[in-house]
Parts: structure tokens; sequence; C-alpha cells
């Protein structure tokens, strides 16, 4: 019997199995996939998710293989350069492919143990009091005490327990693939701006060995969702463009629509759904893959509290107090986003407001900050203004503050040298560090990074301590 199944190979679960496996937590991913697709939808991490690779060491692989970036046109294709005072440390995404993320995700988690299996696909699942219980598509059963749907827009998972997906449907479809081109790039670049100054959903953007990734809209909405092929790109291109592009020698071709959707809930008993089968939206803002690992880091390390037993009570549905909100939020800016990218004289309006609107450095900051999700705040109650958010990096004497959260384990730092966390010391680190950039007297942080208490009072502590750690030991 395994700790936790997780459903679903792609950098959500990849995440979320590395989380656990940072606790002991014996953990198995089913992959329906016997290889990587190869698709890469998701295009780069953004800040957040860049803090978080940091958070567990993993940083430094991905700035190996990826180029730092500070693109305009963050939201709604509007062309404004980043806020100077965005409050992190990583003021920057990073331009790593999703096969590239997924490897290094893969890498990080059989490399903390976790058993993957691919070619295993999900048919069958129910639960009772003590755990859950699998049957794959070959017949072979498994049974674990907690199980994790990652599977995708169209979770099996989902399904299985019987969660609604509501939402709105597709209106228009966007064709999106990687593939070579002959025409040669000032060619390309010339009739690209011309195509742009009334169509947003368009691009030809060159990539690495020669290859092109190709956005143009797709003639009306599909009803299978099948993948596009090389002719439907260029009668689309020659329609928007005038031209094909001479493309040739397709690596992968996909179509996306503008559909949203948020699972009514997030977790049924011991089944848990995150990433896309947990929301689905278009791909404006970069938000989707980067939504997903943020749910892992979110949930991994309440399910692993549960797991080793010292999780208080309620700590499992905090899970989806926290993200769904998380969601709805992403949901709502890629609606408001494929308006913003619409090619009537309407949709050309609003985006010459907004262009104007984000001039000004508050707006700009706000936008810029929800996309990148380093804005993010939980609702933990009334209190200091830092609760509920995440702690931006700060340099401190020991180090750098997230160089001391490696371990996935709560954090108290303390400038006062007066507080303890006697009693709680197996799940959370004390460190007393007079820094000058953390200007309060003492934070707690919860693994995942964001404060759940500021103050000096040791009373004040403990309660919190109790409330996010469990019960005291000895």
């Amino acid at each position: 019997m395994y700790d936790v199944i997780v459903v679903g190979g792609g950098p959500t679960g990849l995440m979320l199995a590395a989380e656990l496996r940072l606790h002991d937590v014996d953990v198995v991913v089913l992959e329906k996939r016997d290889e990587p697709s190869g698709e890469s939808r998701g295009q780069g991490l953004h800040a957040r998710s860049v803090e978080m690779m940091d958070q567990r060491g993993m940083l430094d692989r991905f700035l190996a293989v990826s180029e730092k970036f500070q693109v305009d046109g963050l939201f709604g294709g509007i062309m404004k350069p980043w806020p100077e005072s965005l409050d992190t440390a990583h003021p920057y995404g990073l331009a790593t492919p999703q096969p590239v993320t997924e490897r290094l995700l893969d890498e990080r988690a059989r490399e903390l143990g976790t058993e993957i299996r691919r070619g295993c696909e999900v048919v069958g699942l129910s639960q009772d009091e003590d755990g859950v219980s699998v049957e794959l598509a070959d017949g072979t059963r498994l049974r674990s005490r907690h199980l994790v749907g990652c599977d995708g827009g169209r979770s099996t998972v989902r399904k299985l327990i019987g969660v609604d997906f509501p939402g709105e449907p597709a209106t228009v479809e966007t064709l999106l693939g990687d593939m070579e081109v002959t025409a040669d790039q000032a060619t390309i670049t010339a009739v690209v701006e011309e195509v742009r100054k009334t169509q947003m959903r368009f691009g030809v953007v060159p990539g690495e060995n020669g290859v092109f990734r190709i956005v143009v809209p797709a003639d009306g909405v599909s009803e299978d969702r099948a993948a596009p092929t090389l002719d439907e790109f260029r009668q689309q291109l020659r329609a928007f463009a005038g031209t094909d592009f001479g493309v040739h020698s397709p690596r992968w071709l996909s179509r996306f629509g503008d559909a949203t959707r948020q699972a009514e809930r997030y977790r049924v008993g011991r089944v848990f759904l995150a990433g896309d089968a947990a929301h689905i939206h278009p791909p404006t803002g970069g938000q989707g893959m980067n939504l997903g690992i943020q749910d892992a880091f979110n949930l991994g390390w309440k399910l692993a509290a549960a797991v080793d037993g010292w999780a208080p009570e309620g700590l499992l549905d905090t899970y989806e107090a926290e993200r769904h909100p998380a969601g709805a939020r992403v949901v709502e800016n890629t609606r408001a986003q494929m308006m913003l990218l619409g090619a009537d004289a309407g949709a050309t309006a609003l985006r010459e407001l907004f262009s104007k609107l984000m001039d000004f450095e508050e707006v700009n900051r706000y936008v810029t900050g929800m996309i990148t999700a380093v804005d993010v705040r939980y609702d933990l109650g009334e209190g200091h203004e830092l609760l509920g958010l995440r702690m931006r990096d700060v340099e401190l004497k020991e180090g750098r503050l997230y160089e001391l959260m490696r371990g996935g384990r709560g954090l108290l730092l303390d400038r006062t040298g007066r507080l303890s966390v006697e009693g709680w010391a197996d799940r959370v680190d004390h460190v007393v560090d007079t820094g000058e950039e953390l200007d309060v007297p003492a934070v707690l942080l919860r693994p995942d990074g964001h404060v759940a208490w500021v103050g000096e009072d040791q009373e004040e502590l403990r309660g919190r301590l109790t409330e996010w750690f469990g019960a005291a030991k000895g």
C-alpha cells in the first residue's frame, strides 16, 4: 500500500511527487503516456515558480538551460516594461520549454526516490475510510492512503469521483505548433507586424535549431479537438497573412480554445485534484503550467503532514480553501485577456484604454504581480500586512532565506532571540538572525514560504504553531 498515488506525470504531478518525497512519503506516479509527448505548450516559469525552484534548491538546474526574460505583452498582448517595484528577489521569468521542465522535475523526483510508472492508465477508482483503490487498464490494482489527480483537463480522476467542471465553452480556437519555415526573417517580421495590428492571436516566433512557434486563429471551433494538420496551418496562415511562410517539417501541432472551467471541489475524501484537472483556461499570460506547479507546492507539505500523522485538524481542507480562489483568479483574468485579444473595434478600443491605464506604475505592478503570482495572498485571518503572503527571498547573516527552506520544513525567523519552537522542532526550524532586510521581530513561515504569523509574543506563536503544525511533542 502506497502513501500517495499521483495520477499524471506532467509538471504538476512531478512537482507534487518531489515535495512528498522531501518528507519520505511513499509515492508512485502513474502516467498514461509511454513517453513524454514533446509538446511545449508551457513556455516558461513565472517569477513565483522561479522562487519555488529556488526554495527547493532546483533553480540552478533551470538557469543552466533557460534564458531569463522580462517579456513585454505579459497581459493581453499589451506591450509594457516590467514594473521596477515588483516584490521579489527574482524579478524575471525563465524561458524553459515544457519538455525541459518535465525532464528536470522528473530527474528531481527520481533522485528523491519517487517511483514513476509509464503506460499506466487509470480506469477505476473507489475509496473508503482507510484508503483509495485504483484499477489500471491492464487489470492491475493498487491501493494508497491518498490519491491526487494531476491528469489534465479531461481528468479521469475528476470524472470518477463525480466532481462537476462548470464554466464557459470555447467560442474561438487557435492553432499552435512548432515547425520550420522557408521564409526569411525580414519577411516574417514585416508580415507579423502588419497582421498583429488587427489580429493579436497571431505570431511566428523563432526558437532553437531553426524551428518556429506558429500561432494562428483556427477556422471555427472543432467538435472533436483533434490535432490540426499542416495543411490547416497553411490555409489559416494564408487567410490571415497572405502567405504560409513555407511551413514544413512540423515537430508537433495542436489547437486550443478559450474555454474556461474550474472544478467545483478540489477534494473529495482522500482524493484531490491539482493542475489542469482542477482548472482549464486559455494560455494567455502563460499561467497554466505555473498554476499547476503552485497547486502542488501548496498541497505537498500538507499531504505529507497527514501521512506523517502530525497534520492539525482541517489542514487538508486549506488546500481547496487557498487554491480554489487562486485558480478562479486565473480563469477570470484569462477571460479578460481574451477580450483584449479580439479583432473587432470594441476590443481595439478596450486594448487602447488598458494600455493607457498600465502606464501607471501601480496598475502595471498589480497586473504583473497577478500574472506572475508573486502577489498571491491566502486568507489566514486578520493580522499583520504580511500575513498570508509568501515572503520574498531576503539576505540574512546566515545566507539567503530561500537557502534555509530547502528541506520543505516550517521556519521561524527570529530577530529577538527570545522565541522558541520547543515541541515542534521536528517540523519547524528556528533561525535567529538580525539581517537588515527583515524589518519585523519574527515571522513564522509555512513550508511553502507563506507567512503564518508575525510578532514577538511566545504564546501567540505557540497558537500559530499548533494551528499549522499540530500538537507539540513532549
